[in-house]
């Protein structure tokens, strides 16, 4: 184990000042054992997944998954997902496991498929963002699937950011946004995909993804052998009064300190355009980070880190290359249209 200390003063959610002293912990047997025993003990550790890293708590402790809220300020409306270290657990979480429920698991657990399930009671207010529902998945990261063993219990788990910032795809990432406001952070290696899981909906007849990922919706829908629907609020703007089933519904997410636009259109167009506005912007002394990308898999596991890269060089404008609105594509420019604020271009 390697101790970074570096303190800082946070409001806890009673208002309370306090100072906390963060530990960097390697992936190791011990230092894994070391986290969940703060885990156990109502603390706070940001942990590896394939998908991106999570900031993780006991999700039936209220008081220990409240301090995720304020360590990332997050909106206290925001549900967050609950990750297991096997099918069993799901039992202890959700109402009901259904036939469509196991078809899925079967397909994609452990795996970046998020669950949404009518809960139990023994899952707080807190963690489901005042919901009847939770979201459940089975990560296949084999450190953070030790880590929740190791604790023995579910962990909330939401991206080891400060809200509103790109996810972290790396330890670096976390140890950037999170020294200083939690117990301790795993360093491990990058994730695997990095974008976040695919959340769909299975408490109703019909199959909805609230948040798409690297497990699309045709893949879900062929092994279901039925329709799985693209809820409507996805990459578009909803209201203030809208309520998130979701993580990464309603706020403003993965957004660069920088202007960021994105262009679409035919693709010799777009990068044409991107090349002459990125001239003027710099012959009027702007800094400017251009993004366009060759594959959706390259898309989805670069984003996040790019837009990390363009705040800490200080850009001032990000001219980004819309992707192909269908299967990977689809859930990347999810994510790069709340980057950008839905600042979308047409050429």
């Amino acid at each position: 184990m390697r101790d970074r200390e570096h303190v800082i003063r946070n409001n806890n959610a009673f208002g309370i000042q306090e100072e906390i002293a963060t530990k960097v912990l390697t992936d190791g047997p011990e230092d894994i054992e070391k986290a969940a025993e703060i885990i156990r003990g109502g603390g706070l550790v940001a942990f590896p997944t394939e998908t991106v890293y999570g900031l993780g708590a006991d999700a039936l402790d209220v008081l220990a998954v409240s301090k995720i809220y304020r360590a990332k300020g997050r909106p206290s409306d925001n549900p967050m997902i609950v990750h297991i270290a096997d099918r069993g657990m799901l039992s202890e979480l959700a109402a009901e496991v259904t036939p469509d429920m196991e078809k899925l698991m079967d397909a994609f657990w452990p795996g970046p498929m998020t669950m949404i399930v009518k809960r139990l009671p023994v899952v707080p207010d807190v963690t489901t963002g005042g919901l009847d529902t939770v979201g459940v998945r089975f990560p296949s990261n084999p450190v953070a699937q030790a880590l929740i063993k190791a604790a023995g219990c579910p962990i909330a788990a939401p991206s080891a950011n400060l809200s509103g910032k790109p996810s972290p795809t790396t330890s670096a990432h976390v140890i950037n946004d999170m020294m200083g406001r939690v117990d301790a952070i795993i360093e491990s290696s990058d994730c695997e995909h990095g974008i976040e899981s695919t959340v769909i909906d299975m408490t109703g007849v019909i199959p909805i993804v609230l948040r798409p990922g690297v497990i699309t919706r045709t893949m879900m829908s062929e092994v279901l052998g039925k329709k799985v629907k693209l809820d409507p609020a996805l990459n578009a703007r909803v209201g203030e009064n809208f309520q998130p089933r979701s993580p990464g519904m309603k706020y403003k997410h993965y957004a660069p300190q920088a202007e960021m636009r994105i262009y679409a259109g035919e693709e010799a167009k777009v990068r044409e355009t991107i090349e002459s506005e990125a001239s003027k912007l710099r012959a009027a002394g702007q800094t400017v980070k251009v993004i366009a990308f060759d594959d959706e898999v390259s898309a989805a596991h670069d984003l996040f880190a790019l837009l990390r890269a363009a705040d800490k060089e200080n850009v001032d404008v990000i001219l980004a290359a819309a992707l192909p609105e269908e299967g990977l594509g689809f859930s990347v420019m999810n994510r790069m249209l709340k980057s950008a604020g839905y600042n979308i271009i047409n050429v």
